[in-house]
């Protein structure tokens, strides 16, 4: 009788964790699994919701999308999609970027905010960011990086992008063409260097994987950032500069206390 009663308890405790309800602190439940309000609250906060929308039905539309979420990835896992190799892979990348983004940014926040001797050595050390901070408009041409090195001498002799297309064209290489814009306060400041003091038109290539996009500038606007304005975002910058030399410190001590065991031929080369 005694493990009658106990099977009984058992079964109606499992029943009612089965038989969650909307109530409280959740507020959906999707076939057994709980959204709660501090599940909306975070989504909302990603969330890109115009302005002067109603709240309410932000609220509602934002809610049916963590629905939709849900749905979705239980669907998944009943496919196995969770068990499989790829999956795993990119969990584990997936994990590993957001703890790496998180530890970045509690260095961040704890790093030492910079003298006002600091930020204006900075602000003037980097004009591209401040003084001379404008906004330069690209002519941009996306195409497959060739491995000819006879038709890569020919693009890079290519004094305007009019040269570069007809290269490119008369080695049959397909081209989309674009337009874009970039800020010079996200240039590093090496790189600005050499892209200002190119010649006027002269095209410059920027490598994405296997692809090139060719680029020219073909119009600038100015927009400096001084006096007050330039304050902050200068104590940002030397922060986040702060940061990164930080983690590279902390990654360099931890390799050498850590134990790295490579297989042969898969390590990194030996330093002469």
């Amino acid at each position: 009788m005694k493990y009658g009663i106990i099977a009984v308890v058992a079964v109606s405790v499992l029943a009612s964790g089965c038989q969650r309800k909307a109530e409280g602190q959740t507020i959906a439940v999707v076939n057994g699994e709980e959204i709660t309000a501090p599940d909306l609250n975070f989504a909302l906060s990603l969330a890109k919701i115009p302005e002067g929308m109603d709240k309410d039905k932000a609220r509602a539309q934002v809610l049916e999308q963590l629905v939709d979420r849900r749905l979705l990835a239980e669907q998944a896992r009943k496919e196995g999609i969770d068990k499989s190799p790829e999956y795993l892979n990119r969990e584990r990348r997936a994990d590993e970027d957001l703890l790496i983004s998180m530890l970045a940014d509690r260095r961040f926040n704890t790093a030492q905010l910079p003298s006002d001797r600091e930020i204006q050595s900075y602000i003037a050390s980097h004009p591209e960011m401040f003084a001379n901070r404008e906004t330069w408009q690209l002519d941009q041409a996306r195409y497959q990086t060739p491995t000819d090195a006879g038709i890569k001498a020919e693009l890079a002799a290519a004094p305007n992008m009019d040269a570069l297309i007809a290269v490119l064209e008369n080695h049959k290489i397909a081209i989309q063409r674009q337009k874009n814009r970039l800020d010079t306060a996200m240039v590093p400041p090496q790189l600005y260097a050499q892209l200002n003091s190119l010649p006027a038109g002269k095209p410059f290539g920027v490598p994405i994987g296997n692809m090139m996009v060719a680029n020219a500038i073909v119009g600038r606007e100015a927009h400096p950032l001084t006096g007050d304005q330039a304050k902050p975002a200068a104590v940002q910058a030397i922060r986040k500069a702060q940061t990164g030399k930080a983690l590279q410190g902390l990654l360099k001590s931890l390799k050498d206390s850590g134990k790295i065991e490579y297989q042969a031929g898969y390590g990194p080369p030996k330093k002469n």
